[in-house]
């Protein structure tokens, strides 16, 4: 995970109070290290309590976690009026809370697509439901979706999760040009082979050596690879930007 301190000034994020989800482990917590490390005060989220206690513990003082089921709306209330009530306010979502299933169609049980559905897209469009009106009252604000690769491209063995991923890049579209006249801005990030545990779902079924191939680069991206894209959508660097997507997969989609 990123190194917490920051010691090069007041930090890209300073004053910014940032509410990630799906923090407990992986890309969630770098996001949220980097954006301590950048002077944000970051609320981390997630079901995994123990694991986001201790990744918050080791952020430091900036962070603070928050036990949250993101398919839930009141628990989406009930996060965000907590923030609000404890830091006055919320710069920066990172919808970022995700699931994979990898199965092909007709393997994939309609509960298994569902469960993806439920925490990806429909997780996605609670969390801006909750925060948009918070940013466009104070007119500012940036939302990060995570989407995927395969919000870009179909992928084979991917149905539900592929599904949810492309009404992530819809909805980040929709919502940035319904709140852009109101100065929030709403982005996606595409990942592709991103070193996080989702990836053991790839070695369960034995394809790695295979998605592999695919990456020009030929290596896994570090999860901080993500989270250096995250942070220059939530700092003022990237006031200009809005209703994008951002692709960082080693250039997977390039032919």
């Amino acid at each position: 995970m990123t190194d917490s301190t920051h010691t090069g000034g007041p930090g890209r994020l300073a004053g910014k109070v940032a509410l990630v989800t799906g923090g407990a482990r992986g890309q969630g917590a770098e996001e949220a290290a980097l954006f301590a490390s950048e002077g944000a005060t970051v609320v981390l989220t997630d079901v995994l309590d123990d694991e986001g206690k201790q990744t918050a513990s080791a952020i430091g003082a900036r962070a603070t976690y928050l036990h949250h089921d993101v398919r839930s709306e009141q628990e989406w209330s009930d996060v965000v009026a907590r923030v609000i009530d404890d830091h006055g306010q919320i710069d920066v979502l990172v919808n970022n809370a995700g699931v994979l299933a990898i199965s092909p169609l007709v393997m994939t049980a309609e509960e298994d697509y569902r469960r993806v559905i439920d925490v990806n897209q429909i997780g996605c469009f609670l969390g801006m439901k909750a925060v948009v009106p918070h940013m466009v009252e104070r007119r500012q604000g940036s939302i990060i979706n995570i989407s995927s690769v395969a919000g870009l491209m179909g992928t084979p063995g991917m149905i539900a999760y592929g599904a949810s991923k492309w009404a992530v890049r819809g909805m980040t579209k929709t919502v940035a040009l319904e709140v852009a006249p109101f100065g929030v801005r709403v982005n996606s990030i595409h990942p592709g082979i991103i070193d996080t545990p989702m990836l053991e779902e790839f070695e369960r079924w034995g394809i790695m050596d295979a998605v592999m191939q695919r990456v020009p680069v030929g290596r896994r991206a570090a999860a901080g690879d993500v989270a250096r894209l995250a942070l220059y959508l939530a700092s003022d660097e990237s006031a200009y930007s809005t209703g994008s997507e951002f692709v960082v997969d080693g250039g997977m989609t390039a032919s």
